[in-house]
């Protein structure tokens, strides 16, 4: 021990001492202190928590009745899908040679449904006024089915497009308070489109040779129309894509009618021919 510092042979010799007379008590000569913790963020940045709490629980109130709301959006909307369907499978007869005017007369009962839906939609969204667009994704895909329905009967009947102005009459909408978004509108008529080839093709089958000709020059119409827009790459812009698709099929359709010389009354150009010369 005599190579130890003065400090440490201190240190030893009271160790030593504890060991040979376990029942002394030895007083450590240091004294320890602890430093008090440091805070990261000075008192200053420290909110009161009166505030905190009172901020959170107008969060609170905001998503519960947020939530609320959306439950009675999609209450609504529910039944704006079943009515869609309804009609929906109305229309499907027509490709089954159904006759349309029996057709259109069974779909067009829906639509007063429809309205009627619509005005309570318009209500309940009403209730929240300047959050159309908050919303606004909750009846969007349901929207644009039911134009497609209705562009599509209207087509059927009378062989044009149906307007945005009409269609938002025949739901009842009003494009002050709860109107029909156009883009809604337009992606509805591209869906109408991708009806019309199975319609063509079905009514050749059942001997309307014309009908071709009257669904290419429609088609063509729609889509230079379409054209005139300044569509980005978004789901509008995909969908008049696949409208070019559709009227692909329908010329098709128009070319194979013709090279077959096939009439409007179902004879062949030649036939006509050969019952002449008879």
């Amino acid at each position: 021990m005599q190579y130890l510092k003065p400090a440490f042979r201190k240190a030893a010799f009271y160790c030593h001492s504890l060991t040979l007379n376990p029942t002394s008590v030895v007083l450590f000569p240091f004294r320890f202190r602890l430093a008090p913790p440091v805070s990261r963020f000075s008192s200053s940045m420290a909110v009161p928590p009166s505030s905190l709490d009172k901020q959170f629980d107008a969060f609170r109130v905001q998503l519960e009745e947020s939530g609320t709301l959306r439950d009675r959006i999609r209450s609504v909307v529910s039944e704006i899908e079943s009515s869609t369907r309804l009609i929906y499978a109305t229309l499907l007869l027509v490709h089954h040679s159904r006759p349309t005017p029996d057709v259109l007369e069974k779909a067009k009962s829906q639509i007063n449904v429809l309205k009627e839906q619509y005005k309570q939609l318009a209500e309940v969204v009403g209730g929240c006024p300047g959050q159309y667009y908050r919303y606004h994704g909750d009846w969007r895909s349901e929207t644009q089915s039911v134009v497609s329905m209705l562009a599509f009967m209207h087509w059927l009947e009378t062989g044009s497009l149906l307007e945005h102005k009409e269609a938002e009459e025949k739901l009842g909408l009003n494009s002050s308070d709860f109107g029909l978004d156009v883009e809604d509108y337009l992606i509805g008529v591209c869906f109408m489109s991708n009806e019309l080839p199975r319609y063509v093709v079905n009514q050749v089958t059942a001997g309307d040779y014309d009908c071709p000709r009257k669904v290419l020059k429609f088609l063509t119409d729609l889509h230079a129309a379409f054209r005139m827009l300044n569509l980005r790459n978004d789901f509008l812009r995909k969908k008049f894509d696949g409208m070019k698709y559709d009227l692909r099929k329908v010329e098709e359709v128009y070319y194979d009618v013709k090279i077959r010389g096939l009439t409007p009354n179902g004879e062949s150009i030649g036939d006509q021919g050969i019952q002449g010369q008879s």
